[in-house]
């Protein structure tokens, strides 16, 4: 193979990585992969128990991002 095609190659690559990488972490900074559907989920399959659990912990999420969003 000709050294200018392996460059060529190598460069897509490395931009290509760098793309996706920078989709992933636009994706975590908008909450793309935040579970939306748990508590619809947690409804229909689990105990009284853990839905309390849940409930517990949103409230919990809740008042800290208040915390946060009040600094």
């Amino acid at each position: 193979m000709s050294d200018n095609i392996l460059i060529l190659m190598i460069t897509v690559s490395v931009a290509l990585g760098i793309l996706s990488l920078g989709a992933f972490l636009w994706g975590l900074r908008n909450h793309q992969f935040d579970d939306q559907k748990k508590s619809m989920n947690s409804i229909l399959f689990d105990s009284e128990d853990d839905l309390n659990d849940f409930a517990k912990r949103v409230d919990k999420k809740k008042k800290y991002e208040n915390k946060r969003e009040k600094k």
